[in-house]
């Protein structure tokens, strides 16, 4: 599978070893190596180091040895499906996954969205968009790594990122992907305000919102999930014209 208007390259993937220079890190998990040869010499040119992988097995064995910034995770892997390594990694570590596709398909997209994936990407791709949504996720980040924590403990409420749980006075509480996102990003402020543009361009940097209803709509969805009376909310506070502070 060839990459639009990516550069081709003749020479041997980057050698496994520690980042040069404090680039980003990136995981490439592929089974064509003509792919990941072209790919790895993209993206290098556009200042990251590359790790390469054409398995799961492998993907997962590098993911422990290099500890990478983010993961570009093929879907159609020989071993395993890429939506089984994505679940893998986010148990042990909220690193961004970017999964990349050749399937046409909204319920593989959806699944691994749901999973902890931070985009994707259908190929064939110019190297050009796929840099730009890298950039993007690691710009955005995960809310929780940011604060280096991957658990938080606010008041009764506990939220563990690698395992991507949420519990309620000990109880598990079931959230969709973008509702633990937000979620974390209050938690990981807690007691400080913040605003309702903020929460927009941290969670929705993707798509172009006219107006915070749908912000106002996972609000409530995450009252309804971990206040004792939602509408009269003791954690999740509004702050009127400005946005939301999460009390413990």
């Amino acid at each position: 599978m060839a990459i639009a208007n990516a550069p081709a390259t003749t020479g041997r993937a980057p050698v496994i070893g520690p980042p040069r220079d404090n680039r980003p890190v990136v995981l490439v998990v592929d089974d064509e190596e003509s792919y990941r040869q072209a790919l790895a010499s993209g993206l290098t040119r556009e200042g990251f180091t590359v790790e390469s992988a054409g398995d799961g097995h492998e993907a997962l064995r590098l993911f422990h040895r290099v500890h990478p910034d983010l993961v570009l995770l093929d879907v159609m892997l020989p071993d395993q499906s890429g939506i089984e390594i994505c679940q893998q990694m986010r148990s042990l570590k909220p690193v961004p996954i970017i999964m990349v596709t050749a399937r046409d398909s909204e319920v593989d997209i959806v699944l691994g969205l749901e999973l902890g994936a931070s985009d994707y990407v259908a190929k064939p791709f110019r190297l050009r968009e796929l840099v730009a949504r890298m950039r993007a996720v690691l710009r955005r980040g995960v809310a929780v790594a940011e604060h280096h924590e991957e658990v938080l403990t606010v008041g009764p409420v506990r939220l563990d990122a690698g395992r991507r749980e949420v519990t309620v006075a000990e109880t598990q509480v079931d959230l969709s992907r973008k509702e633990f996102d937000l979620l974390a990003l209050l938690m990981a402020h807690s007691g400080q305000v913040v605003t309702r543009d903020w929460c927009i361009d941290r969670l929705w940097w993707d798509q172009e919102l006219t107006d915070t209803r749908t912000l106002d709509t996972h609000i409530k969805r995450l009252r309804r999930k971990i206040e004792p009376d939602p509408a009269n909310p003791r954690h999740l506070v509004t702050v009127r014209g400005v946005g939301f502070r999460f009390e413990p």
